[in-house]
């Protein structure tokens, strides 16, 4: 599977060849990828491999210098684009909560349907509230992000990303600044939201987890998917020797 995507003209993501620099440093060189509706493709690599820079140009937040990034079809990665209209159909989690703690939980939740989409009050506090009661927050909705610990506000952040109902859900090393006995409850949310059908593009260490959820893994090293296929391949049968290195270290580690 080395160098092959999945998917194809039917894709609801689709990248090609796309490169990112900062001044003379080469982060990704020539990522191809494709994502169909429903996927759920996990990025995993070293630190530095260039998983969350992949992510945030996927999401706009970085220029993209070279390449093609389509969604639904249409070209995202040029420069005209509405990155607005784009960031309303991407939902992205970061490490960080980034939750406004002046707000409650709630409001923090509707602040981008009522504020951004145009969503009246009414209806963007009761999806929330469905939304929070879906992931065991009910009770939280009127409690401050200070109030919550790490894995409530990861999950609220996940609560917050899903309400505009995005097509593609990114997810960034969601769980590294948790508590280990954190790490359980919001990657039990992420795998609800896989088995629902939801299409997830996320970078993670969590090697258990992409072994079972994913549909499609992606190696990075050196920014560039060194390798990609279903988890049973790349985790059991990797032909490359460097994604064969990482996966004993890590798997080694976690032992």
């Amino acid at each position: 599977m080395t160098g092959e995507t999945t998917g194809g003209a039917s894709a609801l993501l689709r990248v090609r060849g796309l490169r990112k620099a900062y001044g003379d440093r080469v982060v990704l060189h020539d990522i191809d990828l494709d994502v169909a509706a429903g996927d759920v493709v996990c990025l995993i690599g070293s630190s530095g491999s260039g998983k969350s820079t992949l992510l945030r140009c996927l999401n706009l937040l970085e220029e993209v210098d070279d390449g093609l990034v389509e969604l639904d079809g249409v070209d995202i990665s040029d420069p005209r684009t509405d990155r607005r209209a784009v960031r309303a159909r991407m939902g992205m989690v970061f490490q960080a909560y980034n939750l406004f703690p002046h707000l409650s939980v709630v409001d923090n939740v509707t602040l981008a349907p009522r504020k951004v989409h145009g969503v009246g009050r009414g209806e963007a506090e009761a999806r929330a509230r469905e939304l929070l009661d879906r992931f065991g927050l009910a009770d939280k909705a009127d409690a401050h992000p200070d109030r919550l610990s790490g894995g409530q506000q990861q999950r609220v952040a996940l609560v917050r990303a899903l309400a505009p109902r995005p097509a593609l859900l990114l997810l960034d090393e969601i769980t590294a600044a948790l508590d280990p006995e954190l790490v359980g409850d919001v990657l039990g949310a992420v795998r609800s939201l896989a088995e629902e059908g939801t299409t997830l593009v996320l970078a993670t260490h969590e090697m258990s987890f992409a072994r079972d959820v994913a549909t499609n893994v992606c190696f990075l090293d050196g920014g560039r998917i060194l390798e990609q296929g279903p988890p049973e391949e790349i985790f059991s049968h990797p032909r490359e020797a460097r994604t064969r290195q990482f996966l004993e270290r890590v798997l080694t580690e976690r032992a």
